[in-house]
């Protein structure tokens, strides 16, 4: 049986990303880079909708030899949409246009490599909605970003309980915080 993890880069105000901002808002430094390229290593199944399949596509094609893209590039990718058509044209990605949760619940008793989504926002409230993420990880980028966000996550979430696993400082300004979620039943403090 394999682990899922929902893994995120956000501004503090919880946005994916700021119209006129660079990528990771100018911030990344030498260790996150370096974290980023350790994490691509390790062997596991990315899982993603077809929004972020199309943008990580498209940046893979134009840039395969950055950092991070190689590698998830070669790692197998299962993309979840109703609207692409197979075969897709991305190395070692699969195609599943039926419905996600049940698809990735399949997954997770078949798989012996760890499941992690990239992106897909709809994707991975859906998952933490259906009970089946063990592992929720966001990265923190100290910018606050009200005017120009784009991409609020946590819009639509079920309430949710997160027990801090670990955390990590990169380059002495962004915070890894990563946590086993647990969905409430509405009631706060339930």
């Amino acid at each position: 049986m394999s682990d899922l993890m929902v893994d995120f880069i956000i501004s503090l105000d919880g946005y994916a990303a700021a119209e006129g901002w660079p990528g990771f808002w100018g911030m990344e430094g030498p260790e996150y880079l370096g974290w980023i390229g350790s994490e691509s290593e390790q062997e596991h199944v990315t899982l993603m909708g077809a929004t972020t399949y199309r943008l990580m596509s498209g940046f893979a094609a134009e840039a395969p030899e950055e950092t991070g893209l190689a590698e998830l590039t070669a790692m197998p990718k299962v993309v979840f949409s109703s609207t692409l058509a197979a075969p897709l044209t991305w190395a070692n990605s699969e195609l599943v246009s039926g419905e996600a949760v049940e698809a990735v619940r399949e997954l997770k008793q078949r798989e012996t490599r760890p499941l992690r989504t990239v992106g897909s926002l709809s994707l991975s409230r859906s998952l933490l909605e259906a009970g089946i993420v063990d592992r929720f990880r966001v990265v923190v980028f100290p910018v606050i970003t009200g005017k120009t966000g784009q991409e609020r996550i946590f819009d639509g979430y079920p309430d949710i309980k997160l027990d801090l696993i670990s955390s990590r400082t990169f380059d002495g300004r962004l915070q890894l915080l990563e946590y086993a979620p647990t969905i409430l039943d509405g009631a706060p403090g339930a």
